[in-house]
């Protein structure tokens, strides 16, 4: 039988954690569901009032749905109803998630995925791994929290977030539990780790891939050092961190890693690594490395060659990212090589070509500088006889440092951008296409701007000579667009290129 808590329990556990609580209430009624959607609630609910766009009207509509208090930064007098008053929503609510659902991370194997780039790659490589593991031992297929899907034993659904809110992430945690699944992997932005949306959550290895200048604006990071340190606060909350010696800022991750009891680290450079993979040949498409693993605790050494199903040697580095992490879980190698050879991440260095072999249309998620420019150097080794043709575009309100890198980075490697659409949200879609596109022209690039994404990939596809490959990037297999403060249901980039490359 479920044990609930009270609203007084919930009171007392907020105070406990150093929330300041302005006012309470005496009630001691019994809460049987946490929730910011008015959506979800029924009778018994504790609702949370948070976000920018919170109205008045969703609290009314959860009052009427049957909750029994509310919890906000402010009071609504008008609304009759029990209520908490804090001065932090955000540190709230990883402890109204513990309250409800218990302290749910030291029941299963956590593992959390941070960096600038290759997260969701990482992650999916791992869960492929744990798999062939699972599956050679009687365990049950893994759990995923990604910016690509969500799968918990009972949910398999389109993720719209990097990294879930807690109130969700505790759900897919109970869900996996009652499904007996042993490990979840998880990506873990520098958002959640700054507003605390993983606060209790004690991964069992945390893994740092690298940092970039990506996410600084007003409403993200005011700046680099906000954004570096944000990533950093993860390894205040592993028991194992894992971290790659190639990337920037080494002493500052090497002294925040210490906080962990055990690290380890690897490379496609340093020979002191933990996991040194080298060696690295593509034919093809098909790649092949070798890998040396030694000094890590409970794991034998060995030096193997592996192979990744997944397309281009930049995945490199989030295959040696996936060998560290699984040798950190205890995995066998033999599970580590056969989960390699056949992972691959949805909608990440897809490629699609047409019936007679020679258009190539290639689908990624790539958003950013860093991931750019591994995409294009990636590609260039892969195809050196082919141009590059890329669709592509930036969000509205935040990351505004994009519109400039990636429109460089297109005009100085491509020989033509189309620039369209991605999440514009509540900003225009033309003025930043336009804004795009000034910095493709700066760069040498020819352009244009079809603000449809749909209609732009078509064209794009449709033009392309055979000397070319076409590039999708940024959506990957998302099938929704944010326009306004709405999600609007698209065909994804992959869904595009199928089709017209089947015409």
């Amino acid at each position: 039988m479920t044990e609930y808590k009270s609203i007084r329990e919930y009171i007392a556990a907020l105070e406990e954690r150093g929330v300041a609580v302005i006012s309470g209430t005496d009630s001691c009624c019994d809460i049987k569901f946490v929730t910011y959607n008015s959506k979800e609630v029924v009778p018994g609910t504790l609702f949370i009032c948070k976000g920018a766009h919170f109205k008045a009207a969703y609290l009314a509509e959860a009052v009427e749905k049957g909750a029994c208090c509310y919890i906000s930064e402010k009071a609504y007098p008008d609304i009759e109803c029990e209520s908490i008053i804090v001065d932090d929503i955000r540190a709230s609510m990883p402890v109204l998630a513990e309250c409800l659902y218990g302290r749910l991370a030291e029941q299963i194997k956590m593992t959390g995925i941070t960096g600038t780039k290759g997260k969701s790659t990482t992650t999916y490589f791992i869960r492929q791994i744990l798999d062939d593991y699972m599956d050679a031992t009687g365990g049950r297929r893994t759990a995923v929290c990604s910016g690509i899907n969500n799968y918990d034993g009972v949910m398999d659904v389109e993720s719209h977030l990097t990294t879930p809110e807690i109130m969700e992430l505790y759900q897919h945690m109970r869900n996996a539990l009652d499904s007996g699944i042993e490990y979840m992997t998880m990506e873990v932005s520098s958002q959640a780790l700054k507003y605390g949306r993983v606060d209790g959550i004690n991964y069992e290895v945390a893994c740092f891939l690298n940092i970039g200048t990506d996410h600084i604006s007003a409403i993200e990071h005011p700046d680099y050092e906000d954004y570096f340190h944000s990533k950093l606060l993860i390894f205040r909350q592993c028991r194992k961190a894992c971290i790659n010696l190639d990337c920037d800022g080494q002493s500052e991750l090497l002294e925040a890693a210490k906080s962990s009891p055990e690290v380890i680290t690897f490379s496609q450079i340093n020979r002191d690594a933990n996991v040194y993979v080298h060696d690295i040949v593509s034919d093809e498409g098909r790649v092949t490395f070798k890998v040396n693993c030694r000094g890590v605790k409970g794991c034998d050494d060995f030096e193997e060659t592996m192979t990744l199903a997944a397309f281009g040697t930049i995945n490199a580095e989030n295959a040696a990212a996936a060998v560290a992490v699984s040798v950190a879980l205890g995995v066998p190698v033999q599970y580590i090589k056969s989960g390699l050879a056949k992972a691959v991440a949805p909608g990440r260095m897809e490629v699609f070509r047409s019936a007679d072999g020679k258009k190539i249309v290639l689908v990624d998620y790539a958003h950013n500088k860093l991931s750019y420019q591994a995409l294009f150097e990636s590609i260039r080794k892969e195809f050196p006889t082919r141009d590059l043709v890329i669709l592509f575009g930036t969000p509205g309100g935040k990351a505004f440092a994009r519109r400039e890198e990636l429109g460089t980075l297109a005009g100085k490697y491509c020989v033509k951008s189309y620039i369209t659409e991605e999440d514009c949200g509540e900003e225009d879609c033309l003025s930043i296409c336009e804004e795009i596109a000034a910095h493709v022209k700066a760069a040498g690039g020819e352009y244009e701007i079809i603000t449809d994404r749909v209609d732009a990939l078509e064209k794009a596809i449709r033009e392309a000579d055979e000397n070319c490959i076409v590039i999708a990037a940024g959506k990957g297999r998302e099938t929704r667009q944010k326009r306004g403060i709405e999600y609007i249901d698209t065909p994804s980039d992959d869904e595009v290129a199928v089709r017209v490359l089947g015409e």
